[in-house]
């Protein structure tokens, strides 16, 4: 590797003493200097286009069974070099990706105890982020009570937040100043099915707004074998990581010697800049499984599970459930979706437009008794379907007709019965030629006193994963542990829930997600890596909800849009197949729209305003624009400098219409063809709530 010059220079940041350490990226536009107090605390601060963003912060643990490591420190070594590298992503916004970042390796002698702790930096141009090397110990592992990394902000910013809930991440985004954050004033949300909420903290990747116009995310990368990471405000415009717990009061239990996850924190000028960032996956591990293509490939797919929600149909059977045993004892209602006729209705859908999958929710017993109650360990099995339903010869059918089914796992957040099942599960996908599973945990957490986003529950879902590689099975998590780039490493995890869904439009309190939730998303959730939002409802309106007047706050143009917008190497098509058969017109952009890219450029964005994207797969060399805005009508104008010297495009554009609003026209599309080359302008109007997708084709 080459080296690199370490600056030693005295800074004046808080309470520090003697010389400090400064890393800096290699456009020298990010700064972290990195020092000890008076009292030997570890302690940085950063600077951006030499403004400072975050001000004097300390690092360090507080162990359960052990002496802290918080102060007493000396500084033993530094080593300092220059890392890079260029990899090849199997699917996502971009097909290669390469970095340089400048490495400092700090080795610190805790003094009191003569124990050694190591943190790493990384400069980069696009942000920095820290690690914590711990040796090995006598011990042998350690329990960590408390990790103290802290992010002390240097002004009162604009935040974008959801609470740091140890159990989900389905809330409402809010907007406030960093000072009034309340994350307690949003417990015990009524439409979700499992929320734990103990402090003023927030979920990450939480996103910043500077006055200046600085944006800042804070995230982390890597999540192995530890408990997810919130951040606790402190004081007025600080925080500092909070782990998520469990019963003991404790926060993870580590082996030694450990590398805890990256602290990351990405920065840019503007929005736009977060989005182009692949810090995240820069600090990933590599492909540790080859290539997957021979088994799995980016899709698009429809399924038996929007109707649940519509209340056309139903999950469970309605047989007697009693714990691990199922009684066929003839009280079936008759309502059940999962069943052969109307799976072969939607095999035929997919098959007749251009699917590739068909999702099947309900299919195997144990729907009778999977929420609400304590004892729901035993209950699904994971291999056993209702009598209703043909796995074997339904796929079969679907080969047939170059179509395969998708699979549904639904724990129902018991995840030990899922443990003793995952072979038998994923062996009889594996017999069936079934490829991708969608995996679910609804509800509180057993056993009680570990929780979603804790050390336990991180290592099942890892493990979930890791186990499907062996039986060739890519893994679409919903109500999981959030996206931490581990797809660079095990690029079988093609997909996760990890906030509000659109499901939430069909039944929330709140008649709806808010019209600003995905431009919003874009620059919060999504940093995040691919979501499994599940867009392309043509019926906005519903008969559903508390009321029975839930609706999608979106225009039919937004729709289009979110296939552009939401990052997802798997891309479903949500409403029943009789609402597309309305608009088979609309349905042409689902049908044609791409879904592994090649390369991808966020071309315009505000916070919780609007996103607008343009991607190009590797298929073909077309471009595909799209995006999604928040209330109020924008004008859009996209400089089209990425388009081939020399080409022509011709554009099939579907838009809102001039009169579209999401409140009082929502319905009204235009579907134009325009003609494009490089350098002209494309010109375009966002409805309120509304969007657009267009398909630009090389001529």
């Amino acid at each position: 590797m080459k080296k690199v010059t370490l600056l030693f220079i005295g800074l004046a940041f808080a309470a520090c003493t003697g010389p400090q350490e400064v890393v800096s990226s290699p456009d020298g536009n990010v700064q972290v200097s990195v020092g000890l107090t008076s009292k030997g605390a570890i302690q940085y601060a950063v600077d951006f286009n030499g403004k400072e963003v975050i001000g004097s912060s300390t690092l360090g643990f507080d162990f359960a069974e052990a002496e802290d490591l918080l102060d007493g420190f000396e500084l033993a070594t530094v080593d300092v070099k220059e890392v890079s590298d260029a990899y090849t992503m199997q699917w996502g916004s971009n097909t290669e990706l390469s970095y340089t970042h400048t490495e400092a390796t700090f080795n610190f002698t805790h003094v009191p105890t003569g124990r050694t702790l190591g943190v790493v930096f990384r400069a980069a141009n696009d942000g920095f982020a820290f690690r914590y090397l711990i040796p090995e110990q006598e011990e042998g592992q350690l329990v960590v009570k408390d990790e103290k990394s802290e992010f002390n902000l240097s002004e009162d910013a604009m935040a974008h937040w959801i609470p740091g809930d140890w159990e989900i991440y389905e809330h409402p985004y809010n907007h406030t100043k960093v000072s009034e954050i309340d994350a307690l004033s949003k417990a015990n949300h009524p439409n979700l099915a499992a929320t734990v909420i103990v402090e003023n903290s927030v979920s990450t990747p939480v996103t910043f707004e500077y006055k200046d116009g600085t944006h800042m995310s804070i995230h982390e990368a890597a999540l192995v074998n530890y408990s997810g990471m919130t951040l606790l405000r402190e004081g007025k415009t600080g925080f500092v990581s909070s782990l998520v717990g469990r019963e003991d009061g404790n926060k993870a239990t580590i082996p030694t010697p450990f590398k805890t996850p990256w602290r990351m924190v990405t920065l840019g000028d503007e929005a736009t800049d977060l989005l182009a960032s692949h810090l995240m996956y820069d600090l990933n591990e590599p492909n540790q499984m080859g290539d997957i293509s021979q088994w799995f490939t980016p899709q698009k797919y429809v399924g038996i599970w929007w109707e649940m929600h519509m209340g056309k149909s139903t999950w469970d059977y309605g047989m007697t459930q009693d714990m691990g045993t199922w009684i066929a004892d003839g009280r079936e209602h008759g309502r059940h979706g999962a069943n052969n006729e109307n799976t072969r209705r939607y095999i035929d859908f997919a098959a007749e437009h251009g699917f590739s999958g068909v999702l099947v929710e309900g299919w195997n017993t144990g729907w009778e008794h999977w929420i609400g109650f304590d004892d729901r360990e035993g209950v699904f099995d994971f291999v056993t379907s209702y009598p209703d339903y043909d796995m074997a010869e339904l796929q079969e059918y679907a080969k047939s007709k170059g179509v395969s089914l998708v699979m549904h796992h639904e724990t129902s957040a018991a995840p030990r019965t899922y443990d003793q099942q995952m072979d038998t599960a994923y062996a009889l996908m594996q017999a069936n030629d079934i490829h991708l599973v969608k995996s679910g945990y609804v509800g509180p957490l057993l056993p009680k006193g570990e929780y979603h986003h804790g050390q336990w529950m991180v290592n099942h879902y890892n493990n979930a994963v890791t186990k499907a590689f062996d039986y060739q099975i890519a893994v679409n998590t919903h109500e999981p542990i959030k996206g931490t780039g581990l797809e660079r490493t095990w690029p079988n995890w093609v997909a996760r829930e990890g906030a509000r869904g659109q499901e939430f439009n069909a039944w929330s309190i709140e008649k709806g997600n808010y019209v600003d939730h995905i431009p919003t998303m874009a620059f919060t959730r999504f940093l995040s890596g691919p979501m499994d939002y599940t867009p392309g409802v043509f019926q906005l309106h519903m008969k559903s909800g508390p009321d029975g007047d839930n609706r999608v706050r979106s225009t039919i143009g937004q729709q289009f849009g979110l296939y552009i917008v939401v990052p997802s190497p798997i891309q479903m098509a949500c409403d029943l197949p009789e609402n597309y058969e309305k608009h088979l017109d609309w349905l042409q952009f689902i049908k044609d729209v791409a879904v592994d890219w090649d390369r991808s450029i966020p071309v315009a964005g505000k916070v919780g305003q609007y996103v607008a994207w343009a991607r190009t797969p590797k298929e073909n060399d077309n471009w595909y624009l799209g995006a999604a805005n928040a209330d109020g009508e924008h004008q859009l104008s996209i400089a089209l400098d990425f388009l081939e010297e020399g080409a022509t495009y011709e554009a099939q554009i579907y838009r809102d219409a001039d009169d579209a609003d999401w409140e009082t026209n929502p319905y009204a599309v235009t579907i134009e063809t325009k003609t494009y080359v490089k350098g002209d302008s494309f010109d375009v109007r966002l409805a309120s709530g509304g969007g657009f997708g267009a398909i630009l084709v090389k001529q």
